[in-house]
Order: C-alpha cells, then structure tokens, then sequence
C-alpha cells in the first residue's frame, strides 16, 4: 500500500482526540483514590487494549515477538519505563511551575526531543534534510513548538485573570521547577524512540502477513510493558502509603456507598480511550513515509490542540479577556497550521519517491 500523508494526519487528529479525551470518563468516578483509578485504567492502556488489538489485527503475534532479538525487546521496554517516568513528573512540573510555564517546557523539550532525537541518534537527519519536501516538514516542527509557546503565553494569562488558578502554586519554585521540568520532557519523549526501537518487530510482522496499518501494534505491546511497569510500582506504592487498596471492593474511610460497576467501566473506557491515541499513531505513522519521524510532532500538536478544545468545551476560559481567548486561537491555528504544513512535506516527499521509481522502471525496460 503507498503511503498517503495527508490520511496519516487525519490518523494522528484522531489519536491527540483519544489522548485529549481520555481523562474525562476518569473525572466522574466517585470516591476512589487517583492511584486506584490511574492503576485500573492503567491495565486497560497499557495492558488489555495493546494486546487484545495486536492479537485481533496482526498475524502470529506471539512468533513475531518470539523471533525478534532479545536486546530489542530489553530496549522497547527499558524506553517505554523511562517514558512512564516522564509521565509522572509531569504533575511535579505543574506543581512547582504553574499551568503556562510547565507546559511550554515539557512539552516543547518532549516534541523537539522525540521528533529530532531519534534521526540523529541513527546519523539519518542529514539524509533527511536532503529529500523533497523536508522544508516543509523542518517548517511544521518549529511551528508547533511556536505554537506551544503561544498556548503556554495563554494560560499565563488565564492564570493571571481568573481567581483560583493559581491554587498550588504557593510552591512555585522555578530552579526545582525546570530541573523536573526538563526531566520530565526528555523522559517522555523516550516513547518516540520506544517506537522507532521497535523497526524490526514491524519488519517480522509484516513478513508475517500483517497489513501496513497494523505492523506497528506489536510494538506498542512491548513499549508499554515498560510503562506500565513503571506507574504499576508508582501507584503500588500510594496505595500501601495511603491504604486505599479497599476502593476496588467499595471500602472507603468514610464509609460512603461506592458505585462499583460505574467506576470500572468509566476507569475501563477512559484507559482504552488512552491507548487508541498509539492505535492511531501507529496507524498515522505508516502513512507519513520519507519523514516517519514527524508523527511525534503532529501526534504532540493534536494533543495539545485537541486538549485546548476540551478546555473551551468545559468553559476552563470562561471569564478570560479578549486577548487572552485570541492567544489561545491563534496557538490553535498554529498547531492545525504545522500538521497541513508537515502532512505537505510528507506529501511531496512520496511525490518525489514515485516519480523516482517510475523513472527507474522506463530505464530497466
């Protein structure tokens, strides 16, 4: 099947939806501690869902993984437990930098790092930079951490005009801040190369008889092995600490009536939810050809697109000025503008790939 960029961005919208969407069902699960949620969820994210459509859209799965070298399988998942780290500090960056500034520089370091690193740890990016179409590609990446920058200037003043918005940040501490801040972006941005770590189980895959959209749901198996294990050992340890082990059965302190069926069931829908934004970034990667290594870029700019629409939705602007509401749009405008512009690049990368085949086939004949 020939890639087709402009269908991987629409894939990529679909997963930063998934990724923006997932906390909601979690917000109206009634008297559970976060780590009981986080952890039940959790096993639906990380565990059930990654295995269950691997096993439904792959061929031999477990011979895939049987024939793919030990080393690699050590790697994916020592990424995917150093990307569970970054995923845990990311609540310490707001804590101690506020809503604006944490985000800016998490998620600008996890974008820029898990776009470019991968490239330039395997010496690819020259080549990269060579191939049609790679202008456009380099444009979209520095217009999504613009973009960043502007939504992070925007919550800035929110945090500003509403009331309320600065709870927390009485421990606003700005060298402890950047120090887990900076942790916190070049740890989450270990997915990416999780996922690039993962070339040869999509390889065998495909030798296997999978499809081109689903070669890469094998790897999003062993990855988020690696994470899962790293928030299973953070949450275990909460619930030990505050001996909330009991709110799986409906026990709690206050002996309130807990709504058991409920709970599971949005703690299960909103941990699939959370895994189909991989579903579809697996999905969007295969389409991007020559510049595969952008997904990371749109897959971040979709989140946090998507993520500011919710915001709109809850009316967490509400009661913002003008200029304030108008940053916000225009940061949204870049991040829809940077996945055109990367989808062109992409797009006119495949254009320059065929003509090339197409040339190379008339001089054979």
């Amino acid at each position: 099947m020939t890639p087709n960029p402009l269908v991987g961005v629409i894939f990529h919208w679909l997963g930063g939806l998934a990724s923006a969407s997932f906390y909601v069902p979690y917000k109206r699960i009634k008297l559970w501690s976060w780590e009981i949620f986080w952890l039940t969820g959790g096993i639906f994210s990380w565990v059930l869902a990654p295995w269950f459509f691997a096993f439904l859209q792959t061929q031999d799965l477990l011979g895939v993984l049987g024939r793919t070298p030990r080393d690699e399988i050590m790697a994916c998942i020592a990424y995917g437990a150093a990307w569970g780290v970054g995923g845990l500090t990311f609540g310490l960056t707001m804590r101690y930098l506020g809503l604006s500034l944490g985000m800016a520089v998490a998620l600008g370091l996890c974008t820029a790092i898990g776009t470019l690193g991968p490239p330039i740890v395997t010496g690819e990016l020259g080549e990269l930079a060579a191939k049609p179409g790679s202008l456009y590609t380099f444009i979209g990446v520095g217009l999504v951490l613009i973009g960043i920058l502007v939504v992070a200037r925007a919550g800035h003043s929110k945090e500003k005009e509403i009331p309320g918005e600065k709870e927390g940040l009485e421990e606003f501490h700005l060298v402890k801040g950047l120090l887990i801040a900076i942790l916190c972006g070049v740890m989450s941005s270990f997915f990416a190369f999780g996922l690039q770590e993962g070339d040869q189980i999509k390889a065998l895959s495909a030798a296997a008889g999978t499809g081109p959209l689903w070669v890469g749901l094998p790897v999003l198996c062993v990855v988020l092995i690696g994470g899962f294990l790293t928030n299973f050992l953070w949450s275990g340890y909460l619930i030990l600490k505050n001996r909330s082990a009991g709110n799986w059965i409906g026990k709690t302190p206050t002996g309130e009536k807990v709504p058991l069926l409920p709970n599971y069931l949005l703690a299960a829908f909103g941990g699939t939810l959370w895994y189909f934004q991989f579903f579809f970034y697996s999905m969007g990667e295969s389409q991007m050809g020559a510049f595969g290594f952008s997904s990371w870029t749109l897959h971040m700019a979709s989140i946090i697109l998507f993520s500011t629409l919710w915001g709109f939705a809850l009316k967490e602007w509400k009661g913002t000025s003008f200029k304030t509401q108008a940053l916000v749009w225009l940061g949204i405008g870049l991040l829809v503008g940077s996945t055109v512009v990367i989808g062109y690049g992409n797009f006119e990368a495949q254009k320059a790939t065929e003509a090339a085949a197409k040339t190379a086939q008339i001089v054979t004949k």
